[in-house]
C-alpha cells in the first residue's frame, strides 16, 4: 500500500518582512515537487494557519492544504464555520481542516480559557461544524455547550474533510465515529500500529464510515550516516517545545520514542525510505514531512534543505 507524501510548511521563524512570501515559496515547492499535501501548523506565537492556507490556495493549483492543527477553544464555532469555508473557497475545494483541542499550557497557561472536558469539547464543536460545512443554509445546533440558530451562506464547495488531533483513546473514538482521520505528532510505529491505528480504524467501522486517514508527522533529513547522530540533536534542539505537554507525554508512553529525534528518518536515501516504510507499515496512510537541516551556518544549512527537498521530490508524493 502506498502511503501518500505530503510536507510541513510555514512555522519556520524569521523576519515577518519576508515571511509571506517564503511561505508561498515552499508552497510552491511542494506543489512543483509532486507532494500529495502540505500541512500547516498553528504555532501558538506564529502565523494563523487558516489565514496561511488561504494564502497558499490562491498561490497553488493542485495541492491539498490542511491545517495541524488549530485550536477550537478560542474561536466560537460559527465564527471558526465561516473562516474554514471562506479559506475552502480561497483554496478552491482543496482545504483539508485539522482541528485540535491543543494543551493545557496553551489554552488556561497563556489564553486564560478553561481546560476541561476536551473530548465533549470537540465533540460539540464537530455538531456545529458538520451542519456549517454541509453546505448554504442554516446552522441550528442544541448541546451541552452551544445553542445556535446561524444562517450561513458562504461556499457551496462542500464537503471539507476534517481531520483531528486525536492522541488518548477517547478523542481517537471521536475522530473514528465523526472525523475523517487523525492527524499526529510525537506518534513512532508502536503507537500507531498499536494504539492509534486499531482505535480509530475500529471506531470508524462501527459507525460505517470509510477507513480514516491517518497522518504521521515525521522529521526528515538527508544526509552522511556518520551525521545521523547531529541530525538527531539538532531536531531535539528545534523541535522539542512540545514534548513537555502530559497529552504527548501519555502518546509516548504508547510507543518507544522518548523525544522528536527518535522519530527523525535521517541518512542516505535508502535508510530514510526503509524508515518512512515501517511508518507505512505501522498503519500510517499519510505522512507530513517536517525537512531537519544540519550544517555550520546559514548556507551549509540551506544546502542540507536543498538536498533533503530534491531527494523528497524523486518519491514523486507517495512512499512505496
Amino acid at each position: 500500500m502506498h502511503m501518500r507524501m505530503g510536507a510541513m510548511v510555514g512555522p519556520e521563524r524569521g523576519r515577518y518582512a519576508t515571511k509571506i512570501e517564503r511561505m508561498l515559496s515552499d508552497a510552491r515547492w511542494a506543489e512543483e515537487a509532486g507532494l500529495s499535501s502540505l500541512w500547516i501548523p498553528q504555532i501558538p506565537d506564529d502565523f494563523d494557519a487558516l489565514t496561511a492556507a488561504a494564502l497558499i490556495g490562491s498561490a497553488t493549483d493542485r495541492i491539498e492544504i490542511g491545517t495541524a492543527v488549530v485550536p477550537v477553544q478560542p474561536r466560537h464555532p460559527v465564527a471558526l464555520a465561516q473562516q474554514v469555508l471562506s479559506t475552502q473557497a480561497a483554496c478552491g475545494g482543496r482545504l483539508a481542516l485539522g482541528l485540535g483541542v491543543s494543551h493545557h499550557w496553551i489554552i488556561e497557561d497563556m489564553m486564560g480559557l478553561p481546560y476541561e472536558h476536551p473530548v465533549r469539547t470537540m465533540r460539540s464543536y464537530l455538531d456545529v461544524l458538520d451542519a456549517a460545512l454541509a453546505g448554504p443554509g442554516m446552522v441550528e445546533v442544541d448541546n451541552d455547550d452551544f445553542h445556535i440558530a446561524n444562517p450561513l451562506d458562504i461556499t457551496d464547495l462542500a464537503p471539507t474533510p476534517v481531520l483531528l488531533a486525536a492522541l488518548g483513546p477517547r478523542m481517537l473514538t471521536l475522530a473514528g465515529e465523526r472525523a475523517d482521520g487523525t492527524i499526529l505528532w510525537m506518534a513512532d510505529e508502536r503507537a500507531i500500529e498499536g494504539h492509534i491505528a486499531p482505535r480509530i480504524n475500529d471506531a470508524a467501522a462501527r459507525a460505517g464510515r470509510s477507513a480514516p486517514r491517518v497522518v504521521a508527522g515525521v522529521p526528515v533529513c538527508l544526509c552522511a550516516p556518520d551525521e545521523v547522530d547531529a541530525a538527531v540533536e539538532r531536531t531535539n534542539r528545534i523541535l522539542s517545545e512540545a514534548e513537555i505537554s502530559p497529552n504527548y507525554q501519555r502518546l509516548m508512553d504508547q510507543g518507544e520514542a522518548t523525544a522528536v529525534g527518535d522519530l527523525l528518518a535521517a541518512g542516505t536515501e535508502s535508510m530514510i525510505e526503509s524508515r518512512l516504510r515501517s511508518f507505512a507499515d505501522a498503519g500510517a496512510t499519510d505522512v507530513s514531512v517536517r525537512v531537519v537541516p544540519i550544517g555550520e551556518g546559514r548556507d551549509q544549512l540551506l544546502a542540507s534543505s536543498r538536498r533533503t527537498r530534491a531527494y523528497l521530490a524523486s518519491l514523486g508524493g507517495v512512499v512505496r
